[in-house]
């Protein structure tokens, strides 16, 4: 089942992406719901990120082809930042170069999606705490990410989290393939059979260091490939059985 957040009207819905339209969900998708009888059109909407989170948790170098890329060792440990919920971007939203970069990178990444209070929560239970998956884009402004030497300021403008189209909640992620897409020219192609920490690892992990919240999503890396953006491009996050998330990068005001 694919769940989409919109807009139609005035009104913010949640709902169930079908190909041509969405059957309106009354509820919380986090809690309990019902699929009603209303059914819209796709193109009257306007899609939004499909959560809303408190956080968004990464991992840095998750994917060993990234970690050959970069000549790094490979981590012991998940390594892990944060993005703010004001990053948050939707699909077909503009990702705003800042003034102050001028290296604006593209990290396409697969976004696991928290069902419900997470804390301490155990490798084998962590089934029970994801509602879904979603396409991420861990939008990176480089030269600053190096003049830092930290990574909350290069990852955390406003923009720099797009995500969706929407949460898939029925797909075995442990194989599916993942690529991204810069004015349609492949750039990074991968498959999350690749990662370093796997799934109820990273959650497992992240949880017994913070609690997560029903919308908060995980970041689990980005495959080898990564490069710059530039303004009026269009970059395209595409994961097998999810869909594809595009985005357009504009002049920051």
């Amino acid at each position: 089942m694919k769940i989409v957040r919109f807009v139609y009207g005035e009104k913010i819905q949640y709902g169930i992406l079908h190909e041509t339209d969405i059957t309106v969900i009354i509820g919380d998708i986090f809690d309990q719901y019902q699929v009603s009888s209303q059914v819209i059109p796709l193109d009257a909407v306007k899609l939004l990120s499909p959560c809303q989170i408190t956080k968004a948790v990464c991992v840095g170098l998750n994917y060993h082809g990234h970690a050959q890329e970069m000549k790094l060792t490979l981590p012991k440990q998940p390594l892990l930042f944060l993005k703010p919920s004001s990053a948050l971007n939707h699909p077909g939203g503009a990702i705003q170069y800042p003034k102050s970069s001028q290296e604006v990178d593209y990290e396409g990444e697969l976004a696991v999606v928290i069902k419900k209070e997470a804390r301490n929560v155990q490798a084998a239970e962590v089934g029970d705490y994801i509602l879904g998956y979603t396409c991420a884009n861990d939008v990176t402004a480089r030269d600053l990410q190096r003049i830092d030497g930290q990574w909350t300021r290069a990852k955390s403008f406003d923009t720099f989290l797009p995500l969706g189209p929407c949460i898939e909640t029925d797909l075995d992620m442990s194989s599916k393939q993942i690529k991204l897409y810069l004015n349609d020219e492949l750039k990074q192609s991968s498959n999350t059979s690749d990662l370093i920490f796997k799934i109820p690892e990273l959650v497992a992990f992240i949880s017994e260091t913070m609690t997560l919240y029903p919308g908060d999503v995980i970041l689990t890396g980005t495959p080898s490939g990564i490069g710059p953006m530039k303004d009026g491009d269009i970059v395209t996050v595409e994961i097998e059985g999810i869909g594809r998330l595009r985005n357009i990068v504009t002049q920051g005001i």
